[in-house]
Parts: structure tokens; sequence; C-alpha cells
């Protein structure tokens, strides 16, 4: 792993988006070339050997961190988006929240059952995001190989609720408790 300082550049944001919570700005990691450069190949460095050969990342954030993976990887890019956002036939998993649920969707043509698959996303708190996006990967018969987040909420214990579902790694390069 790397011995950047990846909190370093992580900001807290107290009472927001409102009072009691504190939110994570990892804005400054994607500013600083040397932080953007660093968490993308500390994640591609990390999955170099497991045959990856497609990256799939959960809009929007995940956009953000999963493109450069793979390119860094040398795989392609698939996005997760929201209902609606993608012209041909789509896989769609709906999930749940903390506060309702979410639908993500992937076009059908965009795995095979060749496919390993790493699952990107900036961030991992109740694990239903990253649940949802591996259901999408299945459905379209390729394999999750893993996945890789910059920030992992471990007071809401994602690990666990992932590994109900999900019995591939999970990788993050900051935990916050």
């Amino acid at each position: 792993m790397s011995d950047f300082d990846f909190e370093s550049r992580i900001i807290d944001i107290p009472d927001y988006p409102e009072p009691g919570v504190v939110f994570k700005d990892i804005t400054p990691l994607f500013d600083d070339p040397e932080a953007l450069q660093a968490v993308v190949d500390t994640i591609a460095e990390h999955f170099s050997d497991k045959g990856i050969t497609k990256v799939v990342g959960a809009e929007a954030r995940g956009f953000l961190v999963g493109a450069p993976v793979a390119y860094r990887l040398g795989c392609g890019f698939v996005p997760a988006r929201k209902p609606g956002k993608l012209p041909r036939e789509v896989y769609s998993q709906t999930y749940s929240l903390e506060y309702g649920t979410d639908e993500l969707q992937i076009h059908k043509d965009a795995l095979t059952p060749d496919d390993v698959v790493l699952i990107v996303d900036d961030l991992v708190a109740t694990g239903g995001t990253a649940i949802a996006s591996a259901q999408l990967v299945e459905q379209s018969g390729a394999k999750v190989a893993g996945f890789a987040f910059i920030l992992e909420l471990s007071f809401l214990n994602p690990r666990t609720i992932i590994a109900e579902k999900c019995p591939q790694e999970v990788f993050t390069l900051v935990k916050v408790q």
C-alpha cells in the first residue's frame, strides 16, 4: 500500500449536510495532482494481478475514481448510472439507502461472462451501492474481483454488510472510525 497521506487531503465539514454530521470532503484529493495520482496508482497497483478487464463505477463520483483506475489497469470502464441516463437496453438494480431506496443501471452489452470486474467508488458507508453494483455485474454474467474505495465509514460496518452478499475483497485507502 502507498505511504501517501490521503487523510491530510480530506477536509472535515461539520454540520453538513445537516447538524451533527461531519462530511468528509474528498475533492482536495482530486485537485492535487500528486494526491490524484496516488489514489489511482494505489488502487490500480493493489488489483494489478487480478486479471481485471473492466472497472464499474457508480454515478457520479465513482466515475472520477473508476475511469482513471481503468485507464491505469489498461481495461474498459462501465458507468453504473441512475435510471433514465443510459440510451440502450439496461440491467437495473434497486438498493436501500439510509433514508430510502435508489437504483443503478448498466448497459446490457457493457459486460460479458468473460469479464473480471473491479467495482470502484469514492465512499462506502452502508454498502448498498457496492452490493447493487455487484448484482448488476452478476446479472451480466461477469465476475466481481473486488471492491475499491477512497473512504470507508467503518463505524457503519460496510465490510460486514457487503460480505453477507459478496465474498470479494474490499480495499479502502482511508478508514473513518
